[in-house]
């Protein structure tokens, strides 16, 4: 990542080349979205890592966690971090998925996500197995007998995550697969989320949700509406309401 670049990223997410990390992640999370516009905009989606950073840089566009992690990994690496790139399983319908199913990091002794949805805010410490309390709620990372480490949010488990590093190109078969295979819960509808210092707001489908506290408000919104709220909420200017074709 050139100089330029590198400044025109910490613009987007209004942080500093001074910012720590726990600032880095908490703007990431709250300026970049997490979503899967491109798969019901018909886009490809490549793991290159210039083509991640053009996504969120200057499309001003997130992603799901390839993209998301993807792009933060090249940041932080930029910025002098030491990043290292996790494969994770995550667990859904009572089952963990397939190898590489998420991308996490590891940076130093740090477990970093800006890509998985409503998770922790900010790092959690990989080396403690007690109880984390983050913004949110209560995270505990647990040893599996294979080596392999289980995230907990409040109790559930999220994902389980191998402690060997890898490759980004490593990603690119299930990040293929996530997009195309049917069953893909990407592939469901579309939508796009962001925390806010109230709670959240995502757009789902055709609803738009929005979190206070423990209030949840949920309104149906036509194409118009739909669009317009991709634009207040997530800075993201459509041409047309994301859908697959069938």
């Amino acid at each position: 990542m050139d100089e330029r670049t590198l400044d025109a990223y910490l613009d987007r997410i209004g942080a500093t080349r001074a910012s720590t990390l726990v600032e880095l992640h908490e703007r990431h999370l709250a300026t970049v979205p997490f979503e899967n516009l491109s798969i019901h905009l018909g886009e490809d989606i490549s793991l290159d890592e210039d083509a991640l950073v053009d996504k969120v840089v200057n499309r001003r566009r997130g992603g799901f966690c390839y993209e998301l992690n993807g792009a933060f990994a090249a940041l932080l690496r930029a910025l002098g971090h030491d990043v290292a790139l996790l494969s994770a399983k995550v667990f859904n319908d009572g089952a963990y998925g397939p190898p590489f199913d998420h991308l996490a990091l590891c940076v130093g002794d740090l477990l970093v996500d800006v890509g998985f949805g409503r998770f922790a805010l900010r790092p959690l410490d990989i080396t403690s197995r007690e109880d984390q309390h983050d913004p949110i709620g209560v995270f505990r990372l647990v040893d599996t007998p294979e080596g392999d480490v289980d995230v907990l949010f409040d109790g559930v488990p999220q994902y389980r995550f191998e402690q060997r590093p890898r490759e980004l190109a490593e990603f690119r078969a299930t990040c293929w697969y996530q997009q195309t295979w049917p069953g893909s819960p990407f592939r469901r509808g579309a939508t796009c989320s962001l925390p806010t210092a109230e709670g959240r707001v995502t757009v789902a489908g055709s609803k738009l949700i929005t979190t206070k506290g423990d209030e949840k408000l949920v309104e149906d919104l036509d194409d118009d509406a739909l669009l317009a709220a991709y634009a207040e909420h997530f800075g993201i200017v459509l041409d047309r309401v994301p859908q697959l074709s069938r």
